[in-house]
């Protein structure tokens, strides 16, 4: 997560910006010194505009494939969790049975 110093932009303000660098043929540097923004931010939102349209490197995930990645991580964890806690279970019961 961003410092209390990190600026937030709208989501309208960067297509707008990603736009801009596609329609005047300056570069994301020049666009993002106009803009009066980190020229690093631009190039990012850039890259991942270009990616979402399939026009990004091999092997770079779009937004909605990082999504679903997102989404998998968590749900995989939430089953080793219940994997975990099952086989302790399990392990308590046979002890109580044992007895």
């Amino acid at each position: 997560m961003g410092n209390k110093y990190t600026k937030r932009y709208t989501e309208e303000f960067k297509r707008d910006a990603i736009a801009l660098v596609d329609s005047s043929g300056k570069t994301v540097t020049a666009v993002a010194r106009e803009l009066g923004i980190s020229s690093e931010s631009l190039r990012g939102w850039y890259r991942k505009a270009k990616t979402d349209r399939g026009q990004g490197e091999s092997g770079e995930l779009t937004s909605a494939e990082r999504e679903e990645l997102k989404r998998l991580r968590k749900e995989n964890r939430e089953q080793q969790q219940t994997i975990e806690i099952l086989k302790k279970a399990t392990a308590f019961f046979v002890k109580e049975n044992d007895r």
